[in-house]
């Protein structure tokens, strides 16, 4: 196999991650960007090992014709990409309704699948393959910006007058309100009122921006950031 047709089939794995894994990571899902591009390109070197190792598997098997003897390549190699899942597994864990460790876990079975090719000798495809995994932990997040939905929980008194900051400030830096969850608390002093917004960020904008500015009201109690 020739050495472009390994990187543009790599690309084109890139490419469907990512363009799958943007979809997912704008609506907040564990598994974003870096963790699809990571499982297809770990799916596309397998891919091409398994047709690398199918061509010559069948050119052994023409030249040992007479003898008798069949050749099978690839099966320890099955073994592999099957049995690093439990290891990677173990990279994933969940505190506070938070998925961690996906894209750890993606990169532990991607190197997997680069060790069997460099395994096999097959070092152009494990060094393509290594820099196209590099490449996407260290600038595939800084170069495609994804725009992204989150929730932000606040909790407030005086209601009006709360709600016209809260609405302005949303105006002014353009995030958009998708969707409102209301709570309040009756008091004998005050009611409480707890609202959680689902919020589209733009680019510009981020989860600490809003913490910081809306925790400046004094009307405002506490503001944080939720997994829904």
């Amino acid at each position: 196999m020739k050495w472009w047709s390994v990187a543009l089939r790599l690309l084109v794995a890139v490419i469907v991650g990512c363009v799958i894994g943007i979809e997912r990571e704008r609506k907040n899902r564990p598994a974003g960007m870096r963790t699809h591009v990571l499982v297809c390109v770990g799916a596309a070197i397998i891919a091409i090992l398994e047709s690398i190792l199918c061509t010559e598997t069948m050119g052994l098997n023409v030249e040992a014709y007479d003898t008798g003897v069949a050749v099978s390549r690839g099966r320890i190699s099955a073994q592999v990409v099957s049995g690093i899942g439990f290891l990677g597994a173990g990279t994933i864990f969940v505190s506070q309704k938070k998925i961690a460790g996906l894209t750890t876990a993606a990169s532990l079975w991607n190197v997997a699948c680069l060790g069997l090719a460099a395994g096999m000798g097959y070092y152009s495809l494990a060094i393509m393959g290594c820099a196209v995994v590099i490449a996407t932990l260290l600038f595939m997040q800084r170069l495609v910006h994804v725009n992204v939905i989150k929730n932000v929980e606040v909790t407030f008194v005086h209601r009006k007058e709360t709600l016209a900051f809260i609405n302005t400030y949303f105006n002014d830096v353009s995030i958009k309100v998708l969707d409102i969850d209301f709570h309040v608390e009756n008091s004998a002093e005050r009611n409480l009122y707890t609202n959680l917004y689902t919020l589209h960020l733009p680019n510009k904008i981020t989860y600490t921006d809003i913490v910081n500015h809306l925790s400046e009201h004094a009307n405002i109690q506490s503001v944080r950031t939720r997994n829904v």
